[in-house]
């Protein structure tokens, strides 16, 4: 689902469509669907006004498994808005190993260049189509070529200058140019896919450099052998394959040969400037409650600070050339469970100002995500076994059964919300996705009684459950 129509993205239909693949959690919800349409509203501004208003940034607080993650994805997905997700714990302060905060920066860049080269390229299809069409019948049926001899000086500039000769095409007669019309026809029929031809293609000069600290040259938005393939000429190499092979091969080729790639490198920092979205995990785990100064807390208060500037609005280099960060939205998330969001640096949380607050999942939560959601557990399960031909069936009384036992389970062990539902899953339907190819044509049935008897065992062994639930 997307909108084209952003009118149509009011804030009450964000909801709508959060709430059908994620169960619960409400406030957030609502947070990031005001935050979205903000951005709307902002389109809508003069320019000198719009400039001044900038995202309000989320925290969002809540167990690991509650469906932070997928608010944020899904809310990407809804506007076709460059997404990343990244971890806090990767970076590190400068000094210390790991990752440059920008980084994340040139990774949404990165995202949002492939979004819409993607697009380029599905526009210049049908044009790509019309060239490929033309090479395969050149392939077919060869064009006649005779030779001319020319003076040296001529043939130097026409790359002949060692022969004296130089090539042109015949003019197709009426007969040619029949014989070629019908191979036109059988090519679009298809009848032509498994005939074998000889084709030329074009492979890009690889430019391997060695380069001192060569493994960090990516955290500058650097490719030294994109930088220096353009110095070489293109190789062009003749490979033997189907009719149905080189149109697919050749068709990306000469739709890369239409698209505008520096056009596309100003649109993508455009969009990731004014619609990206960045999911920063983690952020409990770079916060620390005991006071600072020495030892692993010096370089988790130095990533927070490596991230103001960033979440605040900087600009950074990326290969795309710079992008202003100011009204990139940036969501932070973690569990704060050990520690509180005022562990944070207060700069730092002063750049998150709405905070939301997920809940952990109840009995309840955890058996409408079996069912509820699209594409939820329980449909894919059934799906993937009717590829087998078994039909899956639950009960009402096996799904209460099943959320019961990951309830506790939660309660019991480490809270690991919706994802505990995997595990039990995976123990309780291994047995039938073993043995689906020999049992063909049946209909298994999971009721309160199945999940019992398939999940009692390990359920009663302490030792035991650590390991499968």
């Amino acid at each position: 689902m997307n909108f084209y129509n952003e009118d149509a993205l009011t804030p009450r239909k964000i909801v709508e469509y959060l709430g059908r693949y994620i169960v619960g959690q409400d406030r957030a919800k609502r947070a990031v669907a005001i935050a979205l349409r903000n951005r709307v509203r902002r389109r809508k501004l003069p320019e000198e006004m719009a400039r001044e208003i900038t995202p309000k940034n989320i925290l969002m607080v809540g167990p690991t498994g509650v469906g932070k993650t997928e608010i944020a994805r899904r809310l990407s997905q809804l506007v076709n808005a460059p997404f990343v997700k990244i971890e806090a714990t990767k970076y590190t302060e400068v000094g210390y190993v790991g990752r440059d905060v920008e980084s994340m920066i040139r990774d949404l860049v990165e995202k949002a260049y492939h979004m819409v080269k993607e697009r380029h390229l599905q526009e210049v299809q049908e044009e790509a189509a019309r060239r490929v069409e033309e090479r395969l019948l050149d392939a077919l049926l060869p064009r006649r070529k005779t030779k001319e001899r020319v003076s040296d000086m001529v043939g130097f500039f026409l790359g002949q200058s060692d022969t004296g000769e130089v090539e042109h095409e015949e003019p197709e007669d009426t007969k040619r140019q029949a014989t070629r019309e019908k191979l036109r026809t059988l090519l679009r029929e298809g009848k032509l896919d498994s005939r074998e031809i000889e084709v030329e293609l074009t492979e890009s000069a690889q430019v391997g450099i060695p380069v001192l600290g060569a493994p960090g040259m990516d955290e500058m938005g650097i490719n030294l052998g994109e930088m220096l393939s353009g110095l070489f000429p293109k190789k062009r190499r003749r490979v033997t394959m189907t009719v149905a092979e080189a149109k697919k091969a050749l068709q990306a080729e000469e739709a890369e040969k239409l698209i505008d790639h520096d056009a596309i490198s100003k649109e993508a920092v455009r969009k990731a400037q004014e619609e990206g979205i960045i999911f920063i995990d983690e952020l409990d785990k770079v916060a620390s409650a005991s006071s600072p100064g020495s030892g692993p807390d010096v370089s988790r208060e130095g990533v927070q600070r490596d991230l103001l500037p960033i979440i605040e609005g900087c600009t950074v280099n990326t290969k795309y050339g710079p992008i202003r960060t100011d009204h990139i939205l940036f969501i932070g998330a973690g569990a704060f469970h050990k520690v509180k969001p005022s562990d944070l640096i207060p700069e730092l949380q002063g750049r998150l100002p709405l905070r939301v607050e997920l809940n952990p999942l109840t009995q309840e939560d955890l058996a409408r995500i079996l069912v509820e959601p699209e594409n939820s557990l329980l449909k894919q399960y059934k799906a993937l076994l009717e590829t087998e031909e078994v039909e899956l069936v639950f009960t009402e009384d096996g799904i209460a059964e099943i959320a019961s036992i990951a309830a506790r389970m939660n309660l019991e062990m480490e809270n690991i919300g919706a994802r505990r539902l995997h595990t039990i899953l995976e123990t309780l339907l291994e047995e039938i996705q073993f043995e689906a190819p020999e049992r063909k044509g049946e209909v298994v049935t999971v009721d309160a009684k199945v999940v019992k008897e398939k999940l009692h065992s390990v359920v009663a062994d302490t030792d035991l459950r650590k390991y499968l639930l």
